[in-house]
């Protein structure tokens, strides 16, 4: 098991709660809007295939903050031995609702405990970015431990030079979380130092939600 300790943020509770209170929401949009849904977004869904594509027949994927499995269940579609883990029970009892066929289980990024080189993949989609700034690192590092050398791990953020703090979300549903945004060179780096090697990179523009980061790196063999 992983003896690396994470430090448990601040706002752990809090942003649980958050999630819990709009996760029906959320899964409710997903499923009736495809927003949120990789494919109505041609260059999402494409990183997330490139993802896929790298990491099928290699082992198990741990798709890390998944809310309602979108994803999860995608990457299950194309074959992959793939596992949704996120802080929210509520999120994960939408997900089992939505997508009985696929593995789902609750927990922190900060507590999953991972077994060293157990993983061909570990995904991180839009679910990193309220990790504060002094433990994302530790995250990644776990991470990245987790991976097989090889092994891929894919992520998708908001990116800026000012972090937002969310006092409402999806409908009105009070919330209290914080975005933590990074500027794309920052981000790469703290990747980087985490032990894994950035291959690929994506930025998206959108005057609604502002820009966005996809990373893909690797574990080094």
């Amino acid at each position: 098991m992983c003896a690396h300790r994470i430090d448990r943020p601040a706002d752990l509770d809090l942003v649980r709660d958050s999630y819990d209170r709009v996760a029906d929401n959320y899964a409710h949009m997903v499923t009736t809007t495809g927003a949120g849904d990789i494919r109505s977004h041609p260059w999402l869904k494409a990183s997330v295939d490139a993802f896929a594509d790298s990491v099928k027949d290699s082992g198990p994927i741990l798709d890390v903050g998944c809310g309602p499995g979108t994803v999860t269940a995608y990457l299950a579609e194309r074959g992959l031995d793939v596992t949704g883990v996120d802080l929210s029970s509520r999120m994960i009892e939408n997900a089992r609702r939505l997508y009985p066929r696929c593995r789902f289980s609750v927990g922190s990024a900060t507590e999953l405990d991972l077994e060293d080189a157990s993983l061909a993949g570990v995904l991180g989609w839009w679910s990193l970015f309220n990790l504060p700034r002094e433990v994302l690192p530790q995250v990644l590092a776990s991470f990245a431990r987790a991976l097989k050398p090889g092994g891929f791990f894919l992520t998708a953020t908001h990116v800026g030079d000012e972090d937002v703090t969310r006092t409402e979300a999806y409908g009105g549903v009070p919330v209290r979380w914080t975005t933590h945004k990074w500027l794309p060179e920052q981000f790469l780096t703290v990747i980087e130092q985490a032990g894994l090697r950035p291959v690929a990179e994506l930025r998206l523009l959108d005057e609604r939600s502002g820009t966005g980061l996809v990373v893909m790196a690797e574990r080094p063999a």
